[in-house]
């Protein structure tokens, strides 16, 4: 069974639902969080995740680990290695998040986003590389997905919070770069970004029930994700957008995503930050019409 390594600090319901998603088809999953605490108002912990992969038919590590500190990371990824033999996929997941301007960003908002986005991002998958390596040349389907944006270069990305995008790019900024170092090495490198808004426990908690409603829940991400790390044609170096994966390769009619909504009754989705061509394709998914599809 392959094993997945997903670093997050902390843990999100993203990351679970993921977790448990491959766990299904019996994958050895490191679910990798800052904290094993329970937190105050966020359901949930890292131990909770695994008894999730568990039940689902997976075999399950809880690790602690905060990707700001290299020496973790490194210890992180031994223990995962010791105790599952090796690595066949890291997901990068962790990150951090403030969306002010340039004025209300305060150097220790800077700071975070990019010793999680960014340095954990790159220092995470760094210490997986020669793992990764193994798994290809053992013949199997070493991948990297890091849940980063299309690199869009239009100011309206940019303006409202730039900080925060900066980091974000620069986690796609590496999968482009990755593709292309890595390709000799037989290494899938790919990144993976909703279309909408996401209806996580987080969210729930900082804005409201209300505000989840025009979102999907975490399984469309789940089922994305499952798809890039087992699907034979996907290629290297792609920034995938969640349900065009599930369209385009799972064969997912419009009618069948539909059930991705937390409110089946909604007749607007939010989309997210970064997809230009996001308007077009909602506009197209509740009129009916088709989109058009990614070349395969």
């Amino acid at each position: 069974a392959p094993h997945f390594p997903p670093p997050l600090p902390p843990l999100s319901s993203n990351t679970a639902t993921a977790a448990t998603s491959v766990a299904r088809d019996g994958a050895c999953v490191a679910v990798v969080a800052k904290t094993d605490k329970p937190h105050a108002k966020l359901p949930g912990t890292v131990h909770t995740a695994v008894e999730a992969v568990e039940a689902a038919g997976g075999r399950g590590l809880a690790i602690v680990c905060d990707v700001r500190d290299a020496a973790a990371i490194d210890a992180a990824v031994a223990k995962c290695v010791a105790h599952f033999g090796g690595i066949d996929v890291v997901v990068n997941n962790a990150s951090a998040i403030w969306t002010r301007s340039t004025e209300e960003t305060p150097p220790k908002r800077f700071d975070l986003m990019h010793q999680i986005n960014v340095r954990g991002t790159f220092l995470v998958t760094r210490a997986a590389l020669p793992h990764l390596r193994r798994s290809a040349q053992q013949g199997r389907s070493p991948h990297i997905l890091t849940m980063s944006p299309p690199l869009s270069i239009k100011a309206h990305w940019f303006s409202p919070h730039v900080a925060y995008t900066v980091s974000k790019y620069d986690m796609s900024l590496f999968t482009l770069g990755w593709a292309d170092e890595l390709a000799d090495d037989g290494i899938n490198v790919n990144s993976l970004w909703p279309r909408t808004t996401i209806a996580t426990e987080a969210i729930k908690w900082i804005a409201g029930d209300e505000s989840v409603r025009t979102a999907r829940t975490v399984d469309v991400m789940a089922d994305a994700a499952h798809v890039v790390f087992t699907d034979g044609r996907i290629t290297s170096g792609n920034f995938f957008i969640d349900d065009a994966v599930l369209h385009d390769y799972a064969d997912k009619t419009f009618a069948e995503l539909k059930r991705y909504n937390v409110d089946p009754n909604c007749t607007a989705l939010s989309a997210d930050f970064f997809d230009d061509d996001a308007t077009r394709w909602l506009r197209d998914y509740f009129g009916g019409a088709a989109p058009l599809r990614a070349k395969l």
